[in-house]
């Protein structure tokens, strides 16, 4: 199995991806910035805050990618339990093809599995390796909703898109955790205070959080055939439900033979945190240039409201007062 760098880098791109490139580096020095949590500058593109390398990705995925009606997009905004869903939506569909004992996802992170979408489609300067992933190709993606092709998000595309959120409060603890992990050593480390400012402000890794929430949310409202939307701690309270909800929505729901031998209940096993987090795999911690993020970082807690062991009582109740502020008069809320 080939692993898939997290940063590709492009040697020799075809023509169409140069002209895509030099509009990118063209556009850059253009945009609002402000310095990145972790790494780079961040960039004000399209209403939201982004690395350099996912502004290229964007760009290159609306004048190039072609869409297929089978194409699965497991969306999530940074830290919202993105590694649970790419190792879920993986084993619903390809659970008739593995032994459990002997799972991919034994030996695997699943972002090894299910690819980056703004990363490897820079791979090999085209689209002759995401065009050569077999279907249904499972591909995962931070990007806004409003940030992808009609061609993917209008009712004549048949490609689906799960989501899944989280409580803004545990998302900023669970991202400034990230963020101080992958920071240079040369670096002094962030404080709380200073990237608590910065996530109120909307400034993060394809922030603002709530307008990209919301983007999903809207969308799984209007085309609920398209978008499914989940919430974290749903999928912490029911498990079993949402696995089941995810089948259907796939168009692969378990059938009672399967219901009968508890595919669910191993699927939710195989996919917990203390499976994953207990995997030789995951528990890898190198770095480098290429891949700036080890495996063992995907992995502190996955748990709902550790938020109360790091923010002040006046932080939760800022982050309330904006989360309420902006989700006024939509018709969603996060309890």
């Amino acid at each position: 199995m080939e692993t898939l760098k997290f940063f590709p880098s492009v040697e020799t791109p075809d023509e169409g991806y140069q002209k895509t490139m030099k509009n990118c580096d063209e556009l850059l020095p253009t945009l609002p910035q402000s310095k990145g949590w972790w790494i780079g500058q961040l960039f004000q593109y399209q209403g939201f805050w982004k690395l350099s390398f996912s502004i290229r990705g964007s760009m290159l995925i609306n004048d190039h990618f072609k869409p297929r009606p089978t194409d699965i997009i497991v969306a999530t905004s940074p830290k919202c339990g993105t590694t649970w869903l790419r190792a879920l939506v993986f084993s619903i569909i390809n659970r008739a093809s593995f032994d459990f004992s002997h799972h991919p996802l034994r030996k695997a992170n699943p972002r090894e599995l299910v690819p980056f979408f703004e990363g490897i489609i820079h791979k090999d300067g085209s689209t002759s390796f995401v065009d050569g992933i077999p279907s249904p190709r499972l591909l995962s993606t931070h990007l806004p909703y409003s940030l992808f092709p009609t061609c993917m998000t209008d009712d004549t595309s048949a490609c689906r898109f799960v989501y899944i959120c989280r409580d803004p409060k545990d998302v900023f603890v669970s991202k400034w955790h990230f963020a101080n992990k992958l920071r240079p050593k040369e670096l002094p480390p962030l404080s709380l205070e200073e990237t608590f400012d910065l996530f109120c402000k909307g400034v993060s890794h394809y922030g603002p959080f709530w307008d990209h929430v919301l983007g999903y949310w809207k969308a799984s409202v209007e085309s609920p055939k398209k978008v499914l939307f989940l919430k974290y701690e749903d999928v912490k309270k029911e498990p079993l439900g949402c696995v089941r909800k995810v089948a259907e929505f796939l168009g692969v729901p378990f059938t009672p033979e399967e219901e009968n031998k508890e595919i669910v209940e191993q699927i939710v096993k195989l996919c917990s945190f203390e499976s994953m987090s207990n995997q030789d795999v995951n528990k890898l911690d190198k770095r480098d240039q290429q891949r700036p993020i080890s495996n063992s970082d995907f992995f502190r807690k996955g748990e709902v409201g550790d938020w109360v062991n790091h923010l002040s009582p006046q932080m939760a109740e800022k982050l309330d007062q904006i989360t309420e502020q902006k989700l006024q008069d939509t018709g969603f809320n996060f309890h």
